[in-house]
């Protein structure tokens, strides 16, 4: 841009030209939840939702090796009016347990969505437990968000996470044709997402395996998936 204009008003008009620069590339929800009835057990193309589904992924995130154990248990949650799934993450660092997990989730049995309705936190520091980041749909002005869609669309953008101050994680379905190599498997046809929060810099990316879910989050990636014995 030119401007015919000198001091103050050169910097406000240049101001307000990057401002609206910033508006226009800044990230937008495109897909809200639906009312739909739901359910505790479900499945999409990206995600399975059925006790005693378990995921392990593993790598070196800053030089340590770390784990991460994804499980469907068998329990559910009552929140609020809703019946929820509780799905466990489990995370270790050398060895070490350094954060547990109880994620409550349920599955629209008309979209397929799988929603996000709260979670408890665990986080071990110098042999104690803290408990950080919980929060439940419907209170301190939370709600649901969703987890995965079931209907694929590239570029759109939900929230999975809406608890204000607490947790805002969101996604953007980026692509569904990657090819992921992992040491349980290559994988084509991948989903990925990619993953930012309003609450803190960075972004993530995460991939999903038709028919097995989750097969990397950043530098982990799947060594095992299996369904527990009853």
């Amino acid at each position: 841009m030119v401007s015919i204009v000198v001091g103050a008003s050169a910097v406000l008009l240049t101001n307000c030209a990057d401002l609206k620069q910033n508006e226009s590339s800044a990230w937008r929800e495109t897909l809200l939840p639906t009312q739909e009835p739901l359910a505790t057990v479900g499945s999409n193309t990206y995600f399975l939702l059925e006790p005693g589904y378990q995921l392990v992924l593993a790598g070196e995130e800053d030089g340590k090796k770390t784990e991460l154990t994804v499980t469907v248990l068998k329990e559910t949650q009552k929140i609020g009016d809703v019946e929820t799934r509780v799905l466990e993450e489990s995370e270790t660092v050398g060895g070490r347990q350094v954060e547990v997990s109880r994620n409550f989730i349920a599955f629209g049995t008309q979209t397929k969505n799988i929603y996000y309705f709260g979670e408890d936190v665990d986080v071990y520091k110098g042999g104690k437990v803290v408990h950080e980041g919980a929060w439940r749909a419907g209170t301190s002005g939370a709600t649901y968000g969703i987890l995965l869609p079931g209907d694929i669309k590239i570029g759109e953008r939900y929230y999975q996470e809406k608890a204000p101050k607490v947790a805002m994680d969101r996604a953007e379905n980026a692509a569904t044709n990657i090819s992921v190599q992992t040491p349980a498997g290559i994988f084509a046809n991948c989903l990925r997402t990619k993953e930012t929060s309003p609450l803190e810099a960075g972004t993530s990316y995460k991939y999903y395996a038709p028919g097995i879910g989750l097969v990397q989050d950043g530098e982990l990636k799947l060594i095992r998936q299996r369904k527990l014995q009853e």
